[in-house]
């Protein structure tokens, strides 16, 4: 079984939760952007969190589809209209494609990257144990590149409860080619998208390195998010942020959500493709609980930083894994009982 690309839209990609493991040895963890949307499709259509999906990069309308054979899919993350058909298709649910089905993309009114899972998993080599894409160095993925137009990505295996899911689903009565059932994940609850969000940040190791203006400058000021962004990280623009004095580093390990602020004062804040060590002063790091919707932030965009204590980021996160997990249980009962 496979899906065909119609249509590449401007990115898309094979990732999974990440290359881990190989950063001492100086390889990029990539992965998808926002794991917590890649995480939840793969739990609606029964698949191990951690399978590797399609990230869809929704900057203009994105990419077309086509299923040959029947399929059962999620799509998450944005918001924006999904169409299977020529007919408007639900997000955050389990749907059941027919055969000869045609999956397609609007542009986004929320968000910019949005998150498709296939039961059974998209059937690439896995590359240092991750399936993952990192366009710049050729390797993992679909033949370590971006999908192109007449692509064909082979789906493996379904799991026994995806076969229990698309089993149900195909009994229901079809919209035009795909059912899904009445039921969907409350998105808000895990990926709320707002305009020009403010997102929560602790300290870095050279928060104290900063004269006050600009530490007052970084929490109390907006900074837009330019269109030299891409998966490595987001160029902030903004009133600069000066040190009290110049400052002489040894490279040292960054992370995903890390703000570094180079010489010109704009911070630059790290993501999926991130190098894995860096020479220029770390004012603050995103907390987990809010890379999700730091991710989905669009060029153009402003974002406001807002400091918590780390004891609060660590609960905020720990209270996400809890949802995760009650969700994860309440997917296997609907289907198993």
């Amino acid at each position: 079984m496979s899906m065909k690309v119609l249509k590449p839209g401007l990115l898309t990609t094979v990732q999974d939760t990440g290359r881990t493991g190989y950063q001492k040895y100086g390889v990029l963890a990539s992965g998808a952007m926002d794991t917590v949307s890649l995480r939840i499709a793969n739990m609606l259509i029964g698949n191990r969190e951690t399978e590797a999906g399609l990230e869809i990069t929704l900057m203009g309308p994105g990419p077309s589809l086509y299923f040959s054979q029947p399929a059962l899919i999620a799509v998450t993350g944005a918001d924006f209209t999904l169409r299977i058909n020529e007919e408007e298709a639900p997000l955050w649910k389990p749907v059941f494609v027919r055969e000869n089905s045609t999956v397609t993309f609007g542009p986004c009114k929320l968000g910019c990257r949005a998150y498709l899972a296939a039961s059974g998993g998209f059937d690439v080599p896995a590359v240092m144990e991750s399936k993952s894409t990192y366009v710049r160095a050729g390797i993992g993925g679909f033949r370590g590149r971006a999908l192109q137009k007449e692509d064909e990505l082979p789906i493996g295996e379904m799991t026994a409860l995806s076969k229990k899911i698309a089993a149900k689903l195909s009994a229901e009565p079809d919209q035009n080619g795909f059912s899904a059932p009445n039921w969907s994940v409350s998105k808000y609850r895990f990926l709320p998208l707002k305009k020009n969000p403010v997102i929560r940040v602790v300290e870095g190791k050279q928060f104290a390195d900063f004269s006050d203006e600009a530490k007052d400058r970084f929490y109390e000021e907006p900074f837009r998010v330019t269109p030299q962004s891409d998966r490595m990280g987001y160029r902030l623009k903004g009133e600069p942020l000066e040190l009290k004095q110049p400052l002489e580093m040894v490279s040292e390990a960054v992370s995903f959500g890390t703000v570094q602020v180079p010489p010109d004062g704009n911070p630059i804040i790290l993501l999926a493709d991130r190098q894995t060590t860096g020479g220029y002063p770390r004012i603050a790091h995103i907390i987990a609980a809010d890379l999700p919707a730091a991710s989905q932030i669009m060029p153009g965009e402003q974002i406001h930083f807002q400091a918590v204590p780390l004891q609060e980021a660590e609960a905020l996160v720990i209270k996400r894994e809890k949802h995760m997990k009650e969700l994860q249980t309440r997917i296997k009962m609907e289907w198993l009982t």
